[in-house]
């Protein structure tokens, strides 16, 4: 049997009203929360793959990550000649480095904490972005270590498709959200990463 129109609960809103009185929130309060939600633009697309097998001429062993920045392109080595190419972003003038790093640890869906140096630069960025599908680091992070330091740079996704292919980060080494999820699933922590 079939209520009226006027005593059916929407299971949405039933759904909203139970969240918010459990977390104590008035109503009006929720609403507005609620609003601001919807106000955010749509959820970004994971992104294209840019990834191809191709050969590759290295004394390096497989599992190692080579970066070549002119070539905006990260190769993971797959086996003796062989390797998985990347298309990646890095980083604009005046924020590239070279040399050898290891992946020091490996995060699902990170959150980001702008470093101090970048924050003094851009005063309007937050201290934490939790993690998500708004947050600028994407899907998956890789953070890079030197010496058993972590160096601040990280290999990361990316929330705007777009954003692949060009001199634009402040030295980390952005891939499509598709693609770090491939990358991620392959490389150990303890690889080695050579960026040239």
């Amino acid at each position: 049997m079939t209520q009226p129109g006027r005593y059916r609960i929407v299971p949405r809103l039933a759904g909203a009203c139970i969240i918010g009185l459990a977390l104590g929130m008035p109503a009006w309060e929720f609403a507005h929360a609620r609003s601001a939600l919807s106000d955010r633009p749509p959820l970004p697309a994971m992104g294209p793959s840019l990834r191809k097998a191709v050969a590759l001429q290295t004394a390096e062993r497989a599992g190692t990550i080579i970066i070549r920045k002119d070539e905006k392109a990260l190769y993971l080595v797959t086996r003796q000649g062989h390797a998985l190419r990347y298309q990646i972003s890095v980083g604009r003038d005046g924020f590239g480095w070279t040399g050898i790093v290891k992946v020091g640890a490996k995060t699902e869906w990170p959150e980001w904490r702008p470093p101090r140096e970048m924050r003094a630069r851009q005063p309007e960025l937050p201290e934490m972005v939790p993690a998500g599908p708004y947050n600028p680091l994407g899907a998956r992070a890789l953070y890079l270590l030197r010496d058993g330091r972590d160096t601040l740079y990280r290999i990361h996704g990316t929330n705007d498709p777009k954003g692949i292919g060009f001199d634009g980060t402040s030295g980390c080494f952005r891939l499509t959200n598709t693609d770090v999820i491939d990358l991620f699933k392959r490389v150990s922590v303890g690889a080695k990463v050579v960026v040239q």
